[in-house]
């Protein structure tokens, strides 16, 4: 099994990721080859107290970025939005950014 750690890579810091905050929503970068079942079980290893109630999952493509006449692609990854049970504990992290 993989470490929790391996799998939720960083949280996703944005205005619209702020905002589901209040609906129990969280957002993080996950490892591409992560599934809804292993983010679960690893945000609620990550974070005492949490309950997961679903997961959704989508691929973000690379942008097309360019530094004068050259072009290329930004790095494609995996995100996941966390939604929480009720009755459970919030992430202390996002909710000591609102």
């Amino acid at each position: 099994m993989k470490d929790p750690r391996d799998i939720i890579l960083r949280p996703v810091i944005t205005e619209r990721s702020m905002a589901g905050i209040a609906g129990r929503k969280y957002t993080f970068q996950v490892a591409p080859d992560a599934n809804k079942i292993e983010i679960g079980k690893a945000v609620e290893a990550l974070f005492a107290g949490t309950k997961v109630k679903s997961v959704n999952t989508m691929n973000v493509r690379g942008q097309l970025k360019r530094m004068g006449r050259n072009m290329g692609y930004t790095s494609s990854w995996k995100k996941a939005i966390v939604t929480l049970a009720p009755d459970s504990k919030g992430i202390e992290f996002f909710e000591s950014m609102v």
